[in-house]
């Protein structure tokens, strides 16, 4: 019985310690991983809305009401260039795709065109969904116009439409409709 004690409080000593020590490296390493995903969203506003010098984010108040419109809505944020002047909107969203959730940035000119989109999170096949990070992907939604949602098709694509990814329609549609989602935020909040 004995034994069973002494070997149950060394067990409980080690593991204190190594809760001490995993406690110690989260607190010390929490500021600095927050502070590189900042810098990693600031770089994908950045690329997506390649005309604003600045983003602040949308008003809390104004944030709530879309998101309670459509919980799929994670961040907007608003561009101005260098003299202060309105430029766009990034619009963080997240679709369902093959794999489990995709987060996408779109940016959008006050003129009402996306000036681009990134996936920045998935958890799709790579290879197949993967290919959604893709410039080629990517690049074929910059310059369409948010007057109308955009689809996706397996052929050559018209103004509205985008090509699918070859093995790759559902991770297609769920980075189009994550798209959709913040032409609809921008037609209903930001269209005067």
């Amino acid at each position: 019985m004995r034994e069973i004690i002494k070997l149950g409080l060394i067990l409980f000593i080690i593991t204190a310690i190594a809760a001490a020590l995993l406690g110690f490296a989260n607190e010390v390493t929490s500021d600095i991983i927050a502070q590189v995903q900042e810098e990693e969203s600031n770089k994908a506003r950045q690329e997506v809305l390649p005309s604003a010098e600045k983003f602040t984010p949308l008003e809390e108040n104004e944030f709530n009401a879309i998101v309670a419109e459509n919980n799929r809505v994670k961040e907007v944020y608003i561009g101005k260039n260098s003299v202060d002047e309105l430029v766009g909107y990034t619009i963080k969203t997240i679709a369902s795709g093959y794999g489990g959730d995709i987060e996408i940035i779109t940016g959008i000119s006050v003129e009402g065109q996306i000036t681009g989109m990134k996936v920045v999170s998935h958890s799709e096949t790579p290879g197949l969904g993967a290919n959604s990070t893709k410039p080629d992907f990517q690049n074929q939604f910059t310059g369409k116009s948010v007057s109308s949602n955009i689809s996706v098709v397996k052929s050559a694509p018209n103004d509205t439409e985008i090509q699918a990814i070859s093995g790759a329609t559902i991770t297609s549609n769920a980075v189009s409709n994550g798209v959709n989602i913040a032409i609809d935020v921008f037609n209903r909040n930001f269209v005067k």
